[in-house]
């Protein structure tokens, strides 16, 4: 196990601060990423405590019924600033700008109530070659009095050039999607709502022209608004404990129709109803 300085934070940071770090490094003299390591450190903040307005706010746009029981994806966006922060800051290795979100994985130890006070921590881990380019985890960790409650890992794409000299290219299989048992009209305010809630301001989600210039016709939804969503569909069959893990497929584009799809044995799915087309796949434990 890698030895960690952890650096405590005496609150979230802004993820204002954190975009503003991303953009300037994207400029031409805003210094260069790059490396094959991981800054061996990790953020903390204690005592985050959740808003219950906007919880309630997050429960109504990602389709969660309003009650004191946080979501299982809610911890993600509570450390989102603290992942930005650990992304934009000194030593990682991967510009924040491009980085394609392509899995997430969530293990909820126990149920977690809205008044209870959370100390969180991130770091990243596993930076590793991929046919595309390169990937990294970014591990995020909720505890309640010192006891883990929640464990969340995001995984990260930087396509880059492979060894040949091309760019890697994404290779899909096109299975016949099983029959939807729900479709999702996904409006073209669900990129803003979800940013606002969220925190993830990433234009490729909100603006036609930052959609555009990384090669979307126009806004495309978030990822783990996506599974959120997934999970609020599963609700009833959700027991205190589970892990819930996805694959991001094909972006959801902003306005759109997906079908969706869950089976006994925990598999589930979102797909373009007309081409057959995933935009997530997953599975619950």
């Amino acid at each position: 196990m890698t030895d960690r300085t952890r650096i405590e934070l005496d609150r979230l940071p802004t993820a204002g601060s954190s975009y503003r770090r991303a953009l300037l490094g994207a400029l031409p003299l805003g210094g260069r990423r790059g490396g094959d390591t991981l800054p061996a450190v990790e953020f903390a903040v204690a005592g985050v405590t959740v808003d219950r307005t906007h919880l309630a706010e997050y429960d109504r746009v990602c389709g969660f019924r309003l009650t004191d029981e946080v979501p299982g994806t809610y911890p993600h966006v509570l450390g989102f600033p603290l992942a930005l922060r650990l992304m934009t800051g000194a030593g990682f290795p991967l510009p924040l700008i491009g980085l394609v979100h392509v899995a997430n994985r969530i293990t909820v130890h126990r149920r977690i109530d809205a008044g209870e006070t959370l100390d969180l921590v991130a770091y990243a881990d596993g930076l590793r070659p991929h046919e595309r380019g390169r990937q990294v985890d970014v591990v995020l960790l909720a505890s309640v009095a010192g006891v883990p409650v929640w464990h969340g890992v995001s995984t990260y794409l930087r396509r880059e050039p492979t060894p040949d000299g091309r760019a890697g290219r994404d290779h899909r299989d096109r299975p016949t999607p099983p029959p939807a048992s729900a479709h999702w009209r996904v409006t073209p305010q669900t990129g803003t709502e979800y940013a606002r809630v969220s925190g993830d301001h990433n234009p490729i989600h909100t603006s036609r022209l930052g959609a555009r210039l990384f090669g979307f016709p126009r806004p495309i939804a978030h990822g783990m608004w996506s599974k959120a969503r997934c999970l609020a569909a599963l609700a009833g069959r959700l027991p205190a404990a589970y892990t819930v893990a996805v694959e991001f497929k094909a972006p959801v584009p902003l306005p759109a129709t997906v079908g969706f799809h869950s089976t006994p044995d925990g598999a589930f799915a979102l797909h373009d109803p007309r081409t057959g087309r995933p935009h997530l796949t997953g599975t619950l434990t």
